[in-house]
């Protein structure tokens, strides 16, 4: 038997295998999407989550000529949503319309049933939408100095709204009154429409909310807007920061795309392209300004610093507040 024979076939018999998976690998990538997307916003319908998603999925569609399919999983802080996406298929037909709750969540939580760093992919950054500091129209404060003068003023005088235990208005609030020590009772409620509602009722005093929510009582006079809680001034908001205020301060709320851990590297790279081609289109930027949105886009390592960083960031918050949730 010819033995060197026998070790060339070999060889280009293993050559020809890793050929075969090389471009098994890359017509895979080629071809997505072959098939409909489904894109998990893991909170209920009408919200800012829901807006972001449609709109994103509408541009995916036009651009691929494959339908992305928004679904609706809400409950637990985001967290059933979440978790239902990490324990999917890694093929990037599922997808996570993720937000800061990833950040916030594994200190909010006494046990979860996914790691947001460890279970989910990050793809790309969409938008960040930063929350005003409304209160009530009766309450004598103007600026955000008037409001913390009148808080040390009347310790535990002062009730504010959040749309529940761990929401990021809930927690935009502990940093507020732990920079300013500030005695400020928390009133949780099941969204922020029913805490919106109790502000304009007068049950509650202040809450942060997103301007879009806030802007047509603040015009007519039910409310009044003082800051934004971004680290810049926003077009279009003729309100402060609450930087310019207590330094340091920065609270935006962001939303970023996700797929489950595993996904191929190249199908994450095709959906973000994808999702940033949307993200620089005059319609999704006409509708994301109109609901004092920022488009951001950027890389999936760009998503999976700022999910870390916020992970670190508000930690400490969610200790400070007491909050936590079985």
């Amino acid at each position: 038997m010819n033995h060197p024979t026998i070790r060339k076939r070999l060889f280009l018999a293993i050559a020809a295998s890793s050929l075969v998976l090389a471009t098994g690998g890359t017509a895979f990538a080629q071809e997505y999407p072959a098939k409909p997307v489904r894109l998990v916003s893991p909170y209920a319908p009408g919200g800012s989550t829901g807006v972001v998603a449609r709109i994103l999925a509408k541009k995916f569609q036009d651009q691929t000529g494959i339908s992305m399919v928004v679904e609706n999983r809400p409950g637990a802080a985001s967290n059933i949503g979440s978790d239902h996406v990490a324990k999917s298929t890694p093929d990037g037909y599922t997808l996570l319309m993720g937000t800061s709750s990833l950040a916030i969540n594994p200190a909010l939580y006494r046990t979860m049933s996914f790691d947001p760093i460890k279970d989910l992919t990050p793809v790309v950054p969409l938008i960040t939408a930063p929350n005003v500091l409304a209160v009530d129209a009766s309450l004598p404060v103007r600026s955000v100095k008037e409001l913390i003068d009148y808080a040390r003023a009347n310790p535990g005088k002062l009730n504010y709204g959040s749309s529940g235990n761990g929401a990021t208005n809930h927690m935009a609030m502990e940093m507020l009154k732990t920079m300013a020590g500030l005695q400020i009772t928390h009133i949780p409620f099941k969204g922020g429409g029913e805490a919106l509602s109790a502000l304009l009722g007068g049950q509650i005093q202040l809450m942060f909310n997103p301007a879009s929510t806030l802007q047509q009582h603040h015009n007519t006079g039910k409310l009044r807007m003082l800051a934004v809680t971004s680290e810049k001034r926003v077009d279009g908001l003729a309100v402060p920061t609450v930087a310019e205020t207590l330094p340091g301060f920065e609270s935006s709320v962001w939303f970023g795309l996700f797929a489950p851990a595993g996904t191929p590297a190249a199908v994450v790279q095709r959906v973000s392209a994808e999702m940033n081609k949307a993200l620089r289109d005059k319609e999704v930027l006409d509708v994301l300004n109109t609901a004092g949105m920022v488009a951001l886009g950027g890389s999936p390592d760009t998503m999976k610093t700022m999910l870390q960083k916020d992970t670190v960031r508000w930690g400490p918050v969610v200790k400070a507040s007491g909050a936590t949730v079985d």
